[in-house]
């Protein structure tokens, strides 16, 4: 029996990184997977790629930031599959002129916000309902190892928007855990992503990440998958309001316990 058979996701940010190969991940183990994100082309053929081996999945434009495309997402994903059994907030951005508060711009505050934090909310907002209309299932928000510690790199906005992300995931799941939804943060530590590494865009950003963590080395996307993979299967069925921390030993390192 597949680890997902029978099951319904929707990931977002799906055409690179984390969602790609969640997406790729979650159709093996036997889900139905609507794949979303605002890269139509990357999007286009990682869903033909999972088509082409066999699997199920269906990719959608859509801008997490705005209303209307939350709500077109997940009436897709029940007008295509019939329901939806996994959610996983997985979008988001750190942008490259995000520094620290005396230098980055409110327009790059705003932007992140709007797609990390208000991206996570609208989606919760709009699949919550389907979640429910399925008899549950399981909420994943992509959150970040920075989101408890900080950043050697500045990056105000990433940072508290992550920590924004677990504030809102802890919530969600205290109210939600009787009705059969459980929501949980995975928080990757520092990985060899595209997304990261456009930002860590020298040698000496990248060595300043790489001397914290304790394994001594990026993470890589499939790792995080795997996570997710976890948190989206039955096998979690009495783990909610977690911050999954996959970083390497990361934050082990540096935060003490209380």
């Amino acid at each position: 029996m597949k680890r997902l058979q029978d099951k319904v996701a929707l990931i977002t940010g799906a055409a690179g990184g984390i969602g790609r190969e969640s997406a790729i991940l979650f159709a093996n183990e036997g889900a139905k997977v609507v794949l979303v994100d605002v890269n139509d082309e990357a999007g286009e053929v990682a869903a033909l790629d999972i088509r082409n081996s066999g699997g199920n999945a269906y990719y959608i434009h859509a801008d997490i930031s705005k209303a209307q495309d939350c709500q077109s997402m997940i009436d897709f994903a029940e007008k295509q599959l019939s329901k939806l059994n996994i959610l996983f907030n997985n979008a988001g951005i750190m942008h490259s002129k995000d520094d620290n508060a005396e230098t980055t711009e409110e327009s790059v505050w705003d932007l992140t916000m709007d797609i990390n934090v208000k991206g996570v909310f609208l989606g919760c907002k709009f699949g919550i309902p389907a979640l429910k209309r399925a008899g549950g299932g399981s909420i994943i928000n992509t959150a970040s190892f920075v989101g408890k510690i900080g950043a050697a790199t500045p990056q105000i906005a990433y940072t508290t928007s992550k920590g924004a992300v677990l504030a809102m995931t802890r919530e969600l799941a205290v109210v939600h855990a009787r009705e059969n939804i459980r929501v949980n943060a995975l928080c990757p530590g520092p990985l060899r992503t595209d997304l990261l590494m456009k930002f860590l865009d020298t040698e000496e950003k990248k060595q300043r990440r790489l001397v914290h963590i304790p394994m001594g080395r990026f993470g890589e996307a499939k790792e995080m998958a795997q996570a997710a993979l976890f948190l989206a299967s039955d096998e979690s069925s009495y783990v909610t309001g977690t911050e999954f921390l996959v970083d390497g030993g990361i934050t082990a390192a540096y935060v003490t316990p209380e």
